[in-house]
């Protein structure tokens, strides 16, 4: 053995030792990670998500992962010659398109996770379990609203989103027996709920993570995306920020576009109970990890 690998080695034992107390800190602890449509865009990258989650599991963490897609649908969207409508980050949703999220989302995307969180975790039976928010009645919904300024007025005008819901009702039943049981299964959900009435609907997936992390009564939410994380005017990364400074960013338009339902969201889980919620960038390979078992952080942390 070379001298470089033997202090390879010891630098490796010296960061598992440093991570004990982390370990400690989130033992048997749930953890609520929302993966991202950009953050999905590797499948390399992909692949080493899916070992870290099955990692978290290994090491004593209850993950539960729900995912976004947007990119994805706006791909199979445009073969279709759809063109897509956003207000505040949300995608309007008529009845065509609705069908498209569902497909793609609970279809294709929800099962390819699924799947490469259960080859990962193989060896040591550690098995990814593909639900939407349809299962079980998991996720009511009733539909969401919208108001934006009508242009060179100080009105206000209510914009319809079409199939696009907010929860309403979350039965953690089924959830709670995955994580509960004797087998090591990782629930992976996709954004898509019922309303009482048995309609389909789309639903924004930071928002669907908040209101698990919520009901779920989770320790940690993770909001994986493709930046680093909240950015000040000068475009450098905010580290950490209070609800009231979180707020402010969004107030200021510091916050624009996709990151003003995350904000809202890490602003609403925290205000709910959740100890903290980290905006970071997934594409980095091991930034759970980073953020969870090591001093350092990875993003922005939204607390009390």
């Amino acid at each position: 053995m070379s001298q470089d690998s033997e202090e390879q080695g010891w630098a490796t034992a010296r960061t598992l030792a440093e991570a004990l107390p982390y370990i400690q800190r989130y033992d048997r602890e749930t953890v609520v990670i929302k993966y991202g449509g950009h953050a999905m865009g590797e499948e390399s990258v992909a692949k080493l998500f899916a070992a870290d989650v099955v990692l978290l599991k290994m090491l004593g963490l209850h993950p539960v992962v729900v995912h976004g897609g947007g990119p994805q649908i706006s791909a199979w969207l445009a073969k279709a010659g759809v063109q897509s409508t956003f207000v505040d980050g949300l995608r309007v949703t008529d009845q065509a398109t609705m069908e498209v999220a569902e497909m793609v989302l609970s279809g294709a995307i929800n099962k390819e996770i699924a799947n490469w969180i259960t080859q990962a975790g193989a060896e040591a039976e550690v098995r990814g379990v593909g639900l939407s928010g349809k299962d079980g009645r998991l996720i009511t919904v009733e539909k969401a609203h919208r108001t934006r300024r009508i242009p060179g007025s100080v009105e206000e005008q209510i914009v319809d989103l079409g199939f696009v819901g907010e929860p309403k009702i979350i039965d953690t039943t089924l959830l709670e027996a995955l994580i509960g049981a004797e087998e090591d299964y990782i629930p992976v959900v996709a954004p898509i709920g019922v309303s009482e009435t048995g309609e389909t609907y789309n639903i924004n997936a930071d928002t669907v993570a908040g209101a698990l992390a919520e009901a779920l009564e989770a320790k940690r939410m993770l909001l994986l995306t493709d930046v680093a994380g909240v950015l000040d005017a000068k475009g450098q990364l905010i580290r950490q920020l209070t609800v009231d400074e979180a707020r402010k960013a969004i107030e200021d338009r510091v916050a624009t576009g996709g990151m003003i339902p995350k904000l809202e969201t890490a602003i609403a889980a925290v205000e709910s109970g959740v100890e903290a919620v980290v905006i970071m960038d997934g594409r980095r390979p091991h930034a759970m990890l980073v953020e969870l078992f090591t001093e350092h952080g990875a993003g922005t942390l939204v607390c009390r």
